[in-house]
């Protein structure tokens, strides 16, 4: 059974903690992974772009010119794609670009990356990560203290003077343990957790 040392927000080590081995000692899936990843990122785009057609184009109703005897090329309207402020060919317009990676692929997948990073020792398992207000500079402090610099700190449930305190920390982001996710975990270079947040993790997971 895999484990990890358990550090104070001194950065003392102050134990051991084991880990579920399903989860944190899997075999790592750097296919699944990567498909995880381009799932995630297919679905934070909103789809909303929109372009007018020749006949959502304001105007046009009319014929510009009758058909012939003018020497000119027949005309229909003035909204024709071929005219300055016509109709838009093949132009974007609303779509949804969800992507559903199947339950069981997700779940293989997240254990593939925390298996990786457990492997590569970027997890530092912490006793508690309590800030009592929003103070940048102790979340600073405590990062200082851990040796980690971008990080994805992990917390059991939402705290507000936490995720206040990290915020403004380039390359540092929060994250509750029931919202991780691979591409979170790929996309910072240490994972910091809470004891309380790899029980949740392991509970879901296992």
């Amino acid at each position: 059974m895999p484990k990890a040392a358990l550090y104070n927000t001194k950065g003392e080590t102050i134990g051991e903690v084991e880990l579920n081995d399903a989860i944190f000692g899997a075999d790592v899936n750097e296919g699944l992974m990567h498909e995880a990843v381009l799932a995630y990122l297919t679905n934070q785009r909103v789809g909303t772009q929109s372009t007018k057609t020749r006949s959502e184009v304001r105007g046009g109703g009319r014929k510009p010119w009758r058909q012939k005897g003018l020497g000119r090329a027949r005309a229909g309207t003035i909204r024709s794609p071929l005219w300055r402020k016509g109709g838009i060919v093949f132009g974007p317009k609303p779509r949804d670009f969800q992507v559903n990676l199947p339950k069981k692929a997700r779940r293989a997948a997240l254990r593939s990356a925390l298996s990786a990073k457990l492997a590569a020792g970027e997890i530092k398992v912490v006793d508690g990560l309590a800030v009592d207000a929003p103070k940048t500079k102790v979340m600073a402090e405590i990062l200082a203290n851990l040796k980690v610099e971008k990080a994805l700190v992990v917390t059991v449930g939402r705290d507000e003077n936490l995720y206040l305190s990290a915020r403004n920390i380039a390359g540092v982001d929060v994250s509750e343990a029931r919202n991780l996710n691979v591409y979170q975990i790929l996309a910072h270079r240490d994972l910091v957790i809470t004891k309380e947040a790899v029980a949740k993790v392991e509970e879901v997971l296992a």
